[in-house]
């Protein structure tokens, strides 16, 4: 198997992107997946790497990023050194990042991968991010979201708490992991409210035109799986997989120190393979 870590995209007016790649080599063009990691995340959480070889193993080329404004940093991509940056992060800078990452895919993998073939993955709030892309970006085939929310206007602080933030220009949110405690501008709400229609996930899944996995932990803690059962009713090529008992995470945790997947995850990931494979 080859594996390319921490590749930088560089861009002419955004941070840098960091980003992995996996692939067996093949005499064929391969099809890819490319991994969009959630709130709070970053591409070499818990199992993910586990998954991308998973996928690599299955005939794809994997490819997983951190997000721009995720919090890490191009020398240190693990967890949170730029608190700054996680603080300026939107909606709208984490979809042009996506979009960036499938159109560094096209051009620069093309030895490696068939540019007919582009899938996208997105866990948790990204899959919020990879339907709207999706929805937007003809290149994207199929689409797998996992554990993902449905709405993000309903996730913001609202009546005093969100006068509160926009007066103070900042609210913290705890990291029950690292103790740290992580600011949110109100630049985020502001984008939000001003690019709504376009970051609206129900606005996107209704329009989306392709076929659609939503794969959702039956004991999900963080997001309730009516969310999973929303997007069904929304996605016309839509299929729902319920997974039975499985969390959040779908039993990962950072850090993963076993050298399988998780049972629930690995379910997760062979949906998925299947699925891109049809």
């Amino acid at each position: 198997m080859k594996i390319v870590l921490n590749n930088i995209i560089d861009r002419d007016h955004s941070k840098p992107i960091l980003l992995d790649h996996y692939h067996v080599p093949s005499q064929t063009k391969l099809p890819v997946v490319i991994f969009a990691h959630g709130y709070k995340g970053f591409k070499d959480w818990g199992a993910w790497e586990l998954m991308g070889k998973a996928f690599a193993n299955a005939g794809f080329c994997f490819i997983k990023f951190n997000f721009s404004h995720n919090g890490g940093t191009i020398n240190n991509p693990l967890d949170f050194s730029d608190l700054e940056s996680f603080g300026y992060n939107n909606y709208s800078k984490e979809v042009q990042d996506l979009n960036d990452v499938i159109n560094w895919s096209v051009s620069s993998l093309s030895e490696i991968i068939d540019t007919t073939s582009i899938n996208i993955l997105g866990h948790s709030r990204a899959g919020g991010i990879t339907t709207i892309v999706a929805s937007q970006n003809k290149i994207v085939k199929k689409l797998v979201t996992l554990a993902s929310v449905s709405d993000y206007k309903s996730r913001f602080l609202n009546g005093e708490a969100l006068l509160k933030w926009k007066n103070d220009g900042v609210f913290y949110v705890k990291n029950g992991r690292t103790q740290q405690e992580m600011p949110h501008y109100y630049q985020f709400f502001e984008d939000y409210i001003q690019n709504e229609e376009k970051l609206s996930i129900k606005n996107a899944a209704l329009k989306l035109k392709i076929p659609h996995l939503i794969i959702h932990g039956a004991s999900d803690e963080t997001v309730m799986i009516h969310e999973g059962h929303q997007l069904h009713q929304w996605s016309k090529k839509s299929e729902l997989v319920v997974i039975r008992e499985a969390n959040h995470t779908l039993g990962a945790r950072h850090p993963w120190k076993s050298i399988y997947l998780p049972q629930h995850l690995r379910q997760a990931v062979q949906c998925c393979i299947n699925f891109y494979k049809k």
